[in-house]
């Protein structure tokens, strides 16, 4: 028996990176898992991987920004796996990088959009799911950027990824004593395709392994174990927090 089994799992941002990984981690650990990206073939090919391995998956493609699609998800894991238990909101965009002087109001809205009002979308539709089955485990990815660390051309991306954090420890208070616990995940820089817009060359690889006490990136995987803690049952008395995955880059001065 694995650690999520019996249990069902919204995972989105699932076709590649994070979200990826942990929609395979979360399968193998027992869970039906639905996924969901804005490309639908990846999410077929997970799906498929999923199943020839012996889990349970389900793909759902469409923007994390549509209330409709937040809904859908909802709606299909619990018409197909009977209810919700955790959902992994991983989906989300790094945007256009700048001074705030260069930065247009279209991007600032995008960003926001994809990184925390998609949030607040999923957190709407999927709490009442998780109270209807007494309890669940509610994930953001957030960033340590915003938090511990500022980092130029990066505002609005901060500024998303910071709001997670406050809407986790809302969300923590208001649900508690549902036996829902609301947590962010923390994530270091992370060898991504989202994690090599900024990482691009060897000199920014290098760069960014540097500002991490351990000197390297994180791989998927690695983040994704950490996402399975959160939503296993052996983080039972874990809410409201903001889990830093980080390398050690929030401590790195030298």
């Amino acid at each position: 028996m694995g650690r999520l089994a019996n249990k069902v799992a919204i995972i989105t941002g699932a076709s590649s990176g994070i979200g990826h990984a942990t929609a395979a981690l979360f399968a193998r650990e027992g869970a039906a898992v639905v996924v969901a990206a804005r490309r639908a073939e990846p999410l077929h090919d997970l799906v498929a991987q999923i199943r020839a391995a012996g889990g349970r998956a389900s793909a759902l493609a469409g923007d994390v920004g549509d209330e409709a699609f937040a809904q859908a998800l909802v709606a299909r894991a619990v018409d197909e796996y009977g209810g919700l238990d955790i959902a992994f909101n991983n989906a989300g965009i790094l945007g256009e990088m700048g001074p705030v002087t260069q930065l247009s109001l279209a991007d600032w809205t995008q960003v926001l959009a994809t990184n925390l009002t998609s949030a607040f979308l999923a957190a709407k539709y999927q709490l009442p799911a998780m109270a209807a089955r007494q309890g669940g485990s509610l994930i953001f990815t957030s960033t340590f950027v915003g938090h511990t660390a500022g980092m130029p051309g990066m505002a609005a991306y901060a500024a998303s990824k910071a709001g997670l954090i406050g809407l986790t420890q809302v969300l923590a208070s208001e649900y508690g004593a549902q036996q829902i616990r609301v947590n962010a995940l923390l994530p270091g820089g992370t060898d991504t395709p989202a994690g090599r817009e900024f990482a691009n060359t060897p000199e920014a690889i290098a760069l960014v392994q540097q500002l991490h006490a351990l000197k390297r990136m994180a791989t998927p995987a690695e983040i994704a174990r950490s996402a399975l803690y959160l939503a296993s049952d052996e983080a039972s008395f874990t809410t409201g927090t903001a889990m830093l995955v980080d390398g050690g880059v929030s401590i790195q001065r030298v």
